[in-house]
């Protein structure tokens, strides 16, 4: 009797532990499940980092390559140089035609100095010349002024001998008659006589007016082929003075030549531009650089990220800016801080491609629907650089 109650005592204890058990486990269920819905979890994660493909500016045969694949490198190390002698050449060109540029100039404002000079003698000539026509002018006029007041004289001169001699030979047969004395008749003669030297004089005076008139005449013309010498000559000086303008308005171009020289030559040297690791190098010393085309990549270390893939369905729970745990695969011991820095908003779709214009849907039984994954970006907010590698797996918790 005392054995059946035990037995069926230790059944109630067994169904009881079991009960129990089960109720744990599905506590325990829940509480994950509200732990895993209230803190979203995912490893389905990858580092990532920023990364830059290095290739020249300028192309040449490498000189010196200092770095390795894989090495660390900070920010102004030195990665590689490329033959700079070509480049130097070209900048000792390029600032060589400026500096003959420039005494070219130099050169040419002397000439056009002396050019000024001589435009401004032959100004000074065609001011003389002109002046010298006024002048001649001037002397004209009075010139002709002389000859008529000359020709006025000789006329009267030449009346009062006409007067004088018809006096002289009206009275010269009255003497015989006695009508008239010979005083008389000498001094008719003698008035005959003062006439006919004042017509003289006055016939001299109108030939040396005459003559100053022709002469002042002459001047002018001369002048006046003076002054067309002169304004050919000044013409000639204008025409010929240089435009400085036209090498003034090649320095520009000289300068940017040089300032490209002298950037090629910068460029033959290329250092890091920030700290980084450095991967996929398969270089060597003297292979040929060409522009724009990839020596190796640069791995930014300044700044690690997790993108993390999860369901559509928790990205509610996924705020911007909100904390979370990421774990590396490799050190599952080390648990480094993140921050939601954003949240993808595409992902390329599994099915509706359009053929005609139209949505092509693929007919299939499969009513079961998985859920798309959208990359959520976490920035590392206390990365390690020697335990972050780019594709690492990892392990993110969104708190």
């Amino acid at each position: 009797m005392e054995t059946a109650t035990e037995t069926a005592n230790r059944r109630r204890t067994g169904r009881r532990v079991v009960l129990g058990v089960v109720i744990a486990a599905a506590i325990a269920l829940l509480l994950v499940a509200y732990e895993v819905n209230r803190s979203p979890r995912t490893d389905d994660a990858s580092v990532w980092a920023n990364y830059i493909e290095i290739a020249p500016e300028v192309s040449g045969r490498l000189v010196e390559l200092p770095v390795k694949d894989n090495a660390y490198v900070k920010k102004g190390d030195l990665l590689f140089v490329i033959d700079p002698r070509p480049y130097e050449y070209a900048l000792s060109q390029a600032l060589s035609d400026q500096q003959a540029l420039e005494e070219q100039i130099i050169d040419l404002g002397r000439r056009i100095a002396a050019q000024n000079s001589a435009v401004q003698a032959a100004g000074a000539a065609v001011s003389t010349s002109k002046t010298n026509i006024r002048t001649a002018s001037s002397n004209i006029e009075g010139a002709r002024a002389a000859v008529t007041r000359a020709k006025a004289a000789a006329a009267a001169a030449e009346a009062k001998l006409k007067f004088d001699t018809n006096d002289l030979h009206r009275i010269e047969p009255l003497l015989q008659k006695q009508y008239v004395t010979a005083e008389q008749v000498d001094q008719a003669n003698t008035a005959v006589r003062v006439s006919q030297g004042n017509y003289d004089a006055a016939q001299a005076a109108l030939a040396q007016a005459q003559a100053q008139l022709d002469e002042s005449m002459l001047h002018q013309e001369v002048a006046g082929s003076q002054a067309a010498e002169s304004q050919a000559k000044l013409s000639q000086s204008i025409h010929a003075i240089d435009r400085i303008e036209t090498l003034e308005s090649q320095r520009p171009a000289k300068a940017a030549k040089v300032d490209s020289a002298r950037l090629d030559l910068e460029w033959t040297r290329v250092v890091a531009p920030f700290d980084a690791y450095v991967t996929s190098m398969n270089i060597s010393v003297g292979a040929y650089a060409h522009p724009g085309t990839q020596m190796f990549t640069l791995i930014d270390t300044r700044k690690w990220y997790v993108i993390a893939n999860y369901r559509e369905s928790k990205l509610k729970r996924i705020p911007i800016g909100a904390p979370a745990d990421v774990y590396l695969m490799g050190h599952p011991d080390r648990r480094f801080k993140g921050r939601v820095e954003s949240v993808g908003f595409g992902v390329l779709p599994e099915d509706g491609k359009l053929a005609n214009g139209l949505p092509n849907i693929e007919r299939t039984l499969n009513w079961v629907h998985l859920s798309a994954r959208f990359p959520v970006r976490v920035l590392i907010e206390d990365p390690d650089p020697n335990l972050f590698r780019i594709g690492e797996t990892a392990v993110t918790v969104v708190r």
